[in-house]
């Protein structure tokens, strides 16, 4: 097993947190503390990691003071506008400060850096109160309203403080489900986010050991004084300023609440953990699923049909072990493990071991399960004994334990893949799950790890901005050289290969152009036109991005444009590998090639020059005029094909790739004149799935709002999306044009639109998830995808 190289990246000096708080909203768990004195009520700044458990329409309050029944503040977590941030104070009945967050914050799979900076002395009201997420400042609030000048809040007076609860009058409710860590107050000071954390060398927001002054009432915990429950809640600022822990438990086994579940990638028993997922179940089409106890408690309703859910760490190599602990058994529990291709979101009754991808081991009969086939394995299990789950993903074995004791090896040849946790039942059935962020109850097998994300395999690509980038510009109508470093948190650059690039306010045609044609030469994928030479369009290709003319669809003055850049393998070289010889820019590293080949009108293979078989191939010819841009895609197989200029669905054919799948050196082309005609000459785009950087997939629709969860491993920047059983456009977003989610503004590769909102999803941690109840979630509609990273799981942040 291979550790995580990302931690020489971290910033700050590497500082590490070691520990994290569990509050349970089940057991009513808080933290409280009234202040001494009253201090600074106008000048304060609260700094917290929070990685979140129950999401959706519920107050979850982060950080309260009590002053009586009217009058009081809070930062939480809302209902009204679910998942989003909101800051409200109050006194006497008036409510005095009220902003709302127009992002939402439902990533239930990494950890977020919530910062809140208070200053009313300000003269501009804007600047009174700062929220700052991951390092970034939030500007855009759907409700604003700043406090009067000098106004004094209800924090810093002694009246009675919470952590992870509500209080009025001493009366407490909404409690907080999730995971606090690494919580700073500093009274007197409205400090920025900096103060507490930094960008490391990849661009991913670290935390930092706060340095300077804390002030009377300022406090810090990190909550890893585990000698018992209360000093769990000391303040290690030197101030003694000490909380009071409610309802919190260092009981071994489920009601354990003290983590080494940590924002920082530190040991293998210290780093990011998985949990299990709402957003990852057949929820949205039977609601029968629930989560608790900070994401680790799975809940099925007491009708008759299967509910499921997926953890949010997948394995795709080296050894895992983790716990499952029936509180309840219901009429069934299966505990086991799903491959990320599996459908859950589209299946109404779904159990561990209904796909041909997926295993269990079932509570009633002791069977073991794969592809809906139940076979005799081990012995029947029932309320309170715990289920021990080891997966070799290298070699495809799963063996399960009930209670320590070995019911040997389910299965042995489990084919490759990325698989996660998984659990299902139905008829009131509870399962409590631990991947090591607590302690286990049972040593696990030799040479077998917690799952979290310092035990993952090493990224290839730390970070994604040295290979793709999504850069917005506006345009001048002159001359303008665009720096792709513009949309990354430190600014990193590199000389793309390819640039894509598209008016985001006007209806104007996509351009693209590549280092192997040449400056120059534009190809429109909206379009089926030849290749043409634009003296102002793209003049060349720089060593931190690109430059154009004043090319009217590329740079009218003061429209808005996206510019999608790939870093291929730069000057093109000849290839030899295929029956056509062909010129290829290729980046093995990336997964990323550009090569240009005459057609003979013959079965025939190109070079592509990544090593790897790519998952993606999307081909136009240069030459002949009325001629479509043919993709090739994973997901379709060797006789499919789909048009990026239109939006038909899948064409089958064995014209187009001559029923023969791309191999490490080659991809092969029939004699469809889109891809292959005789004497034409074109272009095409090949990617290779990169493990933590770039995936191809599909997935299929459930028309609900609360859509599927695709796992890519890595926190996506570009998204592209197509229906291939049906008419349908492709759809794009990235993180550059949304900064946070929802991401709505949509760009279609096959039409001249203008940038619309007409759709959406939520980019994650470790994917992203349809918000659209159709276009791309059409129930039982199937889709492909393509996504390419910010950053890998390893290290990401939520979003």
């Amino acid at each position: 097993m291979t550790t995580v190289s990302i931690l020489a990246g971290l910033g700050g000096g590497g500082f590490k947190v070691a520990n994290s708080l569990r509050f349970r909203s089940s057991a009513s768990a808080y933290l409280n503390r009234t202040p001494a004195t009253t201090t600074n009520q106008k000048t304060w700044t609260w700094s917290g990691w929070v990685k979140r458990g129950i999401l959706g329409a519920t107050v979850q309050d982060l950080f309260v003071a009590d002053g009586g029944a009217t009058t009081g503040f809070e930062l939480r977590f809302d209902d009204t506008n679910a998942d989003c941030i909101k800051i409200i104070d109050q006194l006497s009945g008036t409510v005095n400060i009220n902003l709302t967050t127009t992002q939402v914050f439902r990533d239930p799979s990494a950890w977020y850096h919530v910062v809140l900076a208070v200053d009313t002395t300000q003269a501009t009201a804007a600047n009174r109160l700062k929220l700052y997420v991951n390092g970034s400042q939030v500007t855009a609030f759907s409700t604003a309203t700043y406090p009067a000048q000098n106004y004094a809040t209800q924090v810093d007076n002694n009246t009675a403080h919470y952590l992870g609860a509500f209080a009025a009058a001493g009366t407490k409710s909404r409690y907080y489900d999730g995971y606090l860590a690494e919580v700073n107050f500093i009274d007197g000071q409205a400090l920025p986010a900096s103060s507490f954390g930094t960008y490391d060398t990849n661009g991913v927001w670290q935390p930092i050991n706060f340095s300077g002054t804390y002030g009377t009432n300022g406090f810090h915990l990190t909550f890893g004084n585990t000698t018992s429950t209360t000093t769990l809640g000391y303040d290690t600022s030197g101030n003694g300023n000490n909380w009071t822990t409610n309802n919190i438990s260092l009981t071994a086994g489920t009601t354990y609440d003290s983590m080494t579940d940590s924002p920082t990638v530190t040991s293998a028993s210290v780093a990011n953990y998985a949990v299990m997922s709402p957003i990852d179940s057949n929820n949205p089409v039977y609601s029968g699923v629930s989560t608790s106890n900070g994401n680790l408690t799975f809940s099925s309703s007491a009708s008759p049909s299967n509910n499921m859910i997926a953890g949010t760490i997948a394995m795709s190599s080296g050894k895992y072990y983790f716990e499952a602990t029936i509180n309840s058994i219901g009429n069934n529990a299966v505990i086991g493990i799903v491959s990320t291709s599996a459908n859950i979101t589209g299946t109404t009754n779904c159990f561990v071991g209904v796909f041909s991808n997926s295993y269990g081991y079932y509570s009633a009969t002791g069977n073991k399960i794969n592809n809906a086939t139940f076979t005799a394995y081990g012995a029947t299990y029932t309320t309170g004994d715990v289920i021990g789950v080891a997966f070799d993903a290298g070699t495809g074995t799963l063996t399960f334990y009930k209670n320590n004791t070995s019911q040997g090896t389910a299965f042995t040849v489990i084919p490759s893949g990325n698989y996660l946790p998984s659990v299902s039942g139905y008829g009131g059935v509870s399962v409590s799950l631990n991947f090591g962020q607590q302690p286990f109850t049972y040593t696990p097998p030799t040479g077998f790890n917690a799952l979290n994300t310092y035990n993952l395999p090493s990224p290839v690509i730390a970070n994604g901005a040295q290979y793709m980038a999504a850069t917005t510009y506006t345009g001048t109508g002159a001359s303008l050289t665009i720096n792709n470093g513009t949309n990354t948190t430190i600014g990193t650059t590199f000389q793309p290969d390819l640039v894509w690039m598209k008016s985001r306010s006007a209806a104007t045609d996509h351009a693209l152009f590549d280092v192997v044609r040449g400056t120059t030469l534009e190809l429109i994928s909206d379009s089926t036109a030849a290749e043409t030479t634009q003296a102002t369009g793209l003049t060349a290709f720089g060593s931190t991005g690109f430059t154009i003319g004043a090319e009217a669809k590329l740079n009218t003055s003061t429209a808005t444009y996206v510019g999608w850049q790939w870093k291929g393998g730069g000057t093109g070289v000849s290839n030899t590998n295929g029956s056509i010889t062909s010129t290829v820019s290729a980046n093995t590293t990336a997964g990323f090639s550009v090569v240009t080949y005459t057609g003979t009108g013959a079965n025939a293979t190109v070079g592509h020059g990544l090593g790897v078989a790519p998952s993606m191939v999307i081909t136009k010819s240069r030459s002949l005029a009325g001629s479509h841009w043919t993709v090739y895609h994973i997901s379709l197989g060797n006789t499919g094909a789909l048009l990026l200029d239109t939006t038909a669905s899948t064409y089958t054919s064995s014209t187009y790739w001559n029923s023969t799948s791309p191999t490490s050196s080659v991809f092969s082309v029939g004699v469809d004149g889109g891809v292959n005609n005789s004497g034409s000459t074109f272009v095409a785009y090949c990617w290779a799935a990169v493990a933590g950087y770039s995936a191809f997939g599909s997935y299929t629709g459930n028309g609900s709002t609360d859509g599927p969860f695709v796992y890519t491993g890595f926190r996506p920047r570009y998204v592209l999306i197509k229906r291939t059983d049906s008419t349908s456009d492709w759809y794009i977003w990235d993180t550059s044009r949304d900064t946070y989610n929802v991401e709505a503004a949509t760009l279609l590769a096959d039409t001249s639109g203008a940038e619309t909102s007409a759709t959406s999803i939520d980019g994650l941690s470790n994917g992203f998830k349809c918000r659209s109840a159709t276009v791309v979630n059409a129930s039982g509609g199937t889709y492909i995808y393509a996504a390419f990273a910010e950053s890998p799981f390893q290290s990401a942040r939520a979003r």
